[in-house]
């Protein structure tokens, strides 16, 4: 394997969950980009005015954006932590690994 970290089966799946004018969704699309290339991110972005995106932050539990959801579970909403992405993402590798080699 490349220096890039690979969740086993396929990319880590990222679904955040945006509103128009922002700040705290920019900054955690800016993280995720920056991020996407480290963990092999596939990221999608869904507005959580939609009545999909309302429907999906209800069943989450986010009360304001950004939301973000690693494979279609709730992991934040609002001010994303990058430090708290990168744990997270690197406990997802080292599990997926780990259940590989068993």
């Amino acid at each position: 394997m490349a220096n890039k970290q690979e969740i086993a089966g396929g990319f880590p799946r990222i679904l955040l969950l945006t509103q128009e004018h922002c700040g705290f969704c920019t900054q955690a699309q800016d993280i995720l980009k920056r991020l996407a290339g480290e963990y092999h991110l596939s990221i999608s972005t869904l507005d959580i005015q939609s009545p999909e995106g309302q429907k999906l932050a209800l069943q989450s539990g986010f009360l304001f954006p950004p939301g973000v959801l690693i494979e279609d579970e709730p992991f934040s909403y609002g001010r994303l932590s990058e430090r708290k992405l990168r744990r997270e993402l690197a406990r997802r590798v080292s599990d997926a690994k780990a259940s590989v080699s068993l």
